[in-house]
């Protein structure tokens, strides 16, 4: 039980590989920095299924170390809490959780998370600041393997947070060009909205049950459900923890950063975007599991939004013309159709969906990296064509790719996307099925946006210009060589959670889903109370008519979504015509501008109807918060200086003027100046009282004795 004992290493190893890059990378050698940072994340993998396969042969629900205490003293500090009345220490323990939940996501992030990273040996080799971005990198791969190993919510918050960090990181990593560093900060922003819910709703949870722990939260949950059912308090907690999920999930209205960090570098794109960072928010709702079935309100929220979510980026990946962005809106759309089951209680199926989309969509972002080298930095699917021949591994490996996002039977992705149509299909709550037609719809329209990149692409005249087509090659073995492991993973990861109704459909009698099976003690009850939302995975009436009616239909709107791709683009020349932007201009015009989102979002920030380059809408949101603290705030506290000042003015010259000038001056100005008189006579001179006397002497003689 090595392994397992000592699990935590496992993010420790690209951290110590991050740690060199930042410090002493400049100085290494490229080979050195491959060895120490490629080496590092493929032994996280290895030690990550040595640990699992030792975990699944203990037979435990799960494995917990507690390694330190991180927060608290223990020291007996009470806090007041509402579960049971009373009081709880505040104590936060910084360990790790290892159950089935986290063993699905340490495996297909530290394997994808390889082959991205050798994919990027190739891709990256001729870039400068080598040796920065794979300390950014490793630094994201510590950082999601903290989220996800983390036994509660504080230290899910760390890891969090750091992925958010290295996002802004990466997707900024070309810092010279203005349209990477505001999607980067675009990015940074947008989802510090989410963070605010993630902060709130595990505040909440802790006020409610008096801890931050995974494993003690869901028993108190489950224990009490019959109390805490449809409570205010808990349907508060799930929307706030939703709100995280929406910003780094990319749901609306939250979405807008994902489709502009396609500015950072391929592999990046692959590996946060596509594979790891933007699932962290469907791992939270499924990691809080027995909270959300305990609020159905919060459900139904989850599994519409997710929903609208999958319609709405869908409709714009029809008409994109940049390859990577038409692969952004796709993941925005999968990630719908992944809340949308976790909202309709159908968790195994929102995770498979997660395990079955790492594959084929990071082979999707790495199979455009490798045409957009081939191209010499072309992304433009107009200025392509005539590929398939000139680099045919990338073709390949992209159609196989294609074959399984679009849900073809036998691929990865036709076994989790049907799963979840069926859940949608089959909900206690008939209004859900309406949600069915939205997921049905996305169908359709993903297998024609994809369709439609793979005929621009590879197939069609050559629209490219003569110097471009003269170094049209093939990429290195170090980025195809990956592309051929995923092209694999994407078509037989889909078996290991094959139902059997399925099972029968395809020819394998007697099997299980054993993904369903493996997941059960994360999810136990967990559909059974979400009474508005589907039946109880695994208790759904395997083969019935109505099942594989479903299921033919789904293979029927991908099959028509390829021969409508086919039909509109199979034979471009000399230019491209878009079906939709004949049929109807206004349509086309909207969705290419992407319904005017970002435009709104200008507009009611910033009060500009368009911010140069990639646009930031949380620019104006800061101006008019500046513009309120000088205008309001400032001005509040400048307008009672003035007037202090003023009455100070005031009151001095009340004082000078009035008080002293008439009420004690006044008087003794009049009595000086009735007294001059009488001063004329007092000058205190001896002669002058002498003459005065003399005077006075005289006149009275005058008077008594002359007159």
């Amino acid at each position: 039980m090595f392994f397992l004992e000592n699990i935590w290493i496992v993010p420790l190893l690209p951290a110590a590989g991050a740690a060199l890059m930042l410090l002493f990378g400049k100085r290494l050698a490229k080979s050195l920095v491959n060895s120490i940072c490629v080496g590092s994340v493929a032994m996280s993998f290895v030690w990550t299924v040595m640990a699992v396969l030792q975990f699944t042969h203990s037979g435990a629900p799960h494995f917990e170390r507690v390694l330190f205490t991180w927060l608290g003293s223990g020291g007996g500090r009470m806090l007041y809490t509402l579960h049971g009345g009373g009081h709880a220490e505040f104590l936060v323990n910084a360990g790790v959780l290892l159950d089935p939940l986290s063993c699905v996501w340490l495996l297909f992030v530290t394997g994808v998370g390889t082959l991205i990273h050798i994919y990027s040996t190739g891709y990256m080799a001729h870039e400068g600041g080598y040796y920065r971005f794979f300390g950014y990198l490793n630094l994201f791969m510590f950082s999601m393997l903290t989220l996800i190993l983390a036994n509660n919510y504080l230290m899910m918050f760390v890891g969090w947070e750091g992925v958010g960090l290295c996002s802004y990181l990466l997707i900024g990593f070309y810092f010279h060009k203005h349209s990477a560093s505001t999607a980067a900060n675009k990015a940074f922003i947008t989802n510090r909205i989410g963070d605010a819910g993630v902060i709130l709703g595990s505040l909440t949870i802790f006020w409610l049950f008096g801890t931050f722990d995974f494993v003690k939260v869901t028993e108190l949950a489950r224990a009490q459900s019959a109390t805490l059912m449809g409570t205010q308090i808990v349907m508060l907690a799930t929307l706030a923890l939703f709100v995280g999920a929406c910003g780094k999930s990319a749901q609306l209205p939250l979405y807008v950063w994902l489709p502009d960090a396609m500015e950072g570098p391929t592999p990046v794109s692959a590996l946060i975007h596509a594979a790891t960072m933007v699932t962290a928010g469907v791992y939270m709702v499924a990691r809080s599991n027995a909270l959300f079935v305990l609020a159905p309100e919060t459900m139904k929220v989850v599994a519409i939004v997710g929903a609208l979510t999958a319609i709405f980026a869908a409709s714009i990946g029809l008409v994109q013309n940049d390859i990577k962005r038409v692969l952004a809106y796709s993941t925005v759309s999968q990630l719908g159709y992944m809340f949308l089951a976790l909202g309709l209680g159908a968790f195994t199926a929102g995770v498979f969906h997660v395990f079955t989309h790492a594959f084929f969509k990071a082979l999707l972002f790495l199979g455009s990296g490798s045409v957009i080298h081939a191209m010499g930095g072309q992304q433009d699917m107009r200025g392509m064509g005539n590929l398939a021949r000139k680099i045919p591994i990338t073709f390949r490996t992209m159609l196989i790719g294609t074959l399984a996002i679009a849900g073809i039977p036998g691929l990865a992705g036709f076994f989790s996307k049907d799963e979840i149509l069926w859940q949608a299909w089959s909900a206690h709550n008939g209004a859900f099925r309406y949600l069915w037609y939205v997921a049905f719809a996305t169908a359709l329209m993903t297998s024609f946006y994809m369709f439609r990149l793979i005929y621009l692409t590879f197939f069609g005249g050559s629209r490219m210009s003569h110097e471009v087509e003269h170094h049209v090659h093939e990429s290195p073995r170090s980025m195809t060589v990956p592309l051929i492991v995923l092209a694999t993973c994407s078509v037989f990861a889909g078996y290991l959670g094959v139902s059997p109704s399925i099972a029968r459909f395809v020819g394998l009698h007697g099997e299980t889903n054993r993904f369903e099976h493996f997941l059960a003690p994360v999810f136990d009850n967990g559909s059974e109370k979400a009474s508005e939302g589907a039946p109880a995975e695994g208790a759904k009436d395997e083969g019935s008519p109505s099942e594989y009616l479903l299921m033919a239909l789904s293979i029927a709107a991908a099959g028509a979504g390829w021969w409508s791709a086919k039909r509109a683009y199979a034979g471009c020349k000399d230019g491209v015509r878009e079906p939709i932007a004949m049929a109807a201009p206004a349509v086309y015009k909207t969705l290419l501008n992407k319904y005017y989102v970002d435009e709104f979002y200008d507009k009611a920030f910033t009060g500009r109807s368009e911010v140069a380059g990639v646009r930031l809408g949380a620019i104006g949101a800061g101006e008019a918060l500046w513009k309120v603290d000088s205008g309001l705030i400032d001005g509040g506290v400048n307008g009672t200086g003035w007037m202090t000042r003023t009455f100070g003015v005031l009151s001095s010259w009340w004082d000078a003027k009035i008080i002293d000038g008439l009420g004690v001056n006044g008087p003794a100005y009049i009595v000086r100046k009735l007294s001059y008189p009488v001063r004329l006579l007092q000058w205190g001179l001896l002669q002058w009282y002498a003459l005065v006397m003399v005077f006075g002497v005289a006149g009275f003689l005058w008077y008594f004795v002359l007159r």
